[in-house]
């Protein structure tokens, strides 16, 4: 496995897919023992905006995106192995320009 590898053990997936923006944004649930809880996905080119309820952990497993948090002005980069922190009752625009971004998201 390569660095950006991520792998999970002892997991319950959800076949069922959560599909965003038309297809754009796709993601499958992972449910650990003890209650945690993740999404891995992918995201297709283009702009989108995510609203949070639970403050999350996006990490970029494999692509490039921008990312600008709710209240900032600022629009910052990243890549494989880099991540971002989105407050809970928060949100943020993300725009992938080309290839497709993947991502694990935990909830905290």
């Amino acid at each position: 496995m390569g660095p950006a590898m991520v792998r999970f053990e002892n997991v319950t997936v959800l076949a069922k897919a959560n599909v965003y923006f038309d297809g754009k944004v796709v993601s499958h649930t992972l449910l650990f023992e003890g209650g945690a809880k993740k999404t891995i996905g992918l995201i297709y080119p283009g702009e989108f905006h995510f609203s949070t309820d639970a403050a999350e952990r996006m990490e970029i497993t494999a692509g490039n995106c921008r990312v600008r948090i709710d209240g900032s002005e600022a629009w910052n980069d990243y890549g494989p192995g880099t991540h971002f922190n989105v407050p809970s009752r928060a949100g943020f625009d993300i725009v992938v320009a080309s290839g497709i971004a993947e991502y694990v998201c935990s909830f905290e």
